[in-house]
């Protein structure tokens, strides 16, 4: 009985998340690869800003990719960046036809370099807790977005940056790109969750022994470590990653919205109890999808033999 009272308490919270998604998503290679390999992302947001959003169109409707573009600051965090990242989450977990999130560098060879140092080291001792925080909140709701997030590192990921790469569901790699959780080497500790995420993700031993010597790995040992899930060759304009990752978007893109957000709810929730409860938190998110248009849709495009055009509802 208390396992079923824990289901419904579970699906009760979480009946909010199977909300309605509109649009119609298919899986299409149209000119939408020329224009993103270019990467440019203005169309969403003005020149010279840290952040660039770009909502893609065409047969990538649903992708939002999120641009760091801090070329001085080899897109160090810093307030700033936190405050734009910050309202870019908040958009786009509010909407419901976002179908999934790349976060990646507008910067060459590097993804994010970790904390600004140099803001860093202008603020009072005060100050220093309250913006680890603030970083903190927002790499964990970067890791809360319901729609799958991917991160694109085709160059360095440190500190704070591997730790931003690590709240996403997947992540791509370049073999040249270099990854690390480096603090130690500051005499401090990673501070935005990766003293947590590093270790459900490689395992303990070898997250310690990679926090403890503040060791800097490329792609493919990344992969080999199960950090990264694809690692693949830069290419000359330095943006390997980036398009793996939005192939990877495109694969997700077809599927049922809904199912998948519950996917990840099931998933993320489940990993973090035992396997009883896992399979009631499962039951619940399952019992979101059932009486959903989508499932119906899925089904009558199964006896049709044609391809199923969800919509989100």
């Amino acid at each position: 009985m208390a396992l079923l009272a824990g289901c419904r308490v579970f699906s009760h919270a979480f009946r909010g998340q199977a909300a309605n998604l509109d649009g119609v998503c298919t899986l299409q290679d149209v000119m939408q690869r020329a224009v993103c390999s270019l990467r440019r992302y203005s169309s969403e947001s003005k020149a010279g800003e840290e952040l660039t959003v770009r909502y893609l169109d065409g047969g990538d409707s649903g992708i939002v990719v999120f641009g760091v573009n801090r070329p001085k600051a080899k897109n160090a965090i810093s307030k700033n960046l936190v405050k734009m990242m910050s309202e870019a989450v908040e958009s786009v977990k509010k909407n419901n036809k976002v179908r999934s999130v790349i976060l990646c560098s507008m910067v060459p060879g590097v993804f994010c370099a970790g904390a600004d140092l140099k803001e860093r080291a202008k603020m009072h001792q005060s100050e220093v807790g309250p913006f680890v925080s603030k970083a903190r909140a927002l790499i964990t709701e970067l890791g809360n977005l319901p729609m799958p997030t991917i991160a694109a590192i085709d160059g360095a990921a440190l500190g704070g940056g591997l730790e931003m790469a690590l709240a996403c569901d997947i992540r791509i790699a370049a073999t040249s790109a270099k990854m690390g959780l480096v603090e130690t080497k500051l005499a401090i500790i990673p501070g935005a969750g990766g003293t947590q995420r590093l270790p459900r993700t490689v395992g303990v031993s070898l997250a310690k022994e990679l926090i403890f010597a503040a060791r800097v790995i490329d792609g493919t040992e990344a992969k080999a470590l199960g950090l990264v899930n694809h690692a693949v060759e830069q290419n000359k304009s330095g943006d390997a990653a980036y398009l793996r990752a939005l192939e990877l978007a495109r694969e997700f893109n077809p599927q049922g919205p809904i199912a998948i957000r519950m996917a990840k709810l099931s998933i993320n929730q489940g990993i973090e109890v035992d396997l009883t409860t896992g399979l009631a938190i499962e039951e619940a998110c399952y019992a979101q999808v059932i009486p959903t248009k989508d499932r119906l849709e899925g089904l009558a495009a199964f006896k049709e033999k044609r391809p199923p055009r969800y919509k989100g509802e």
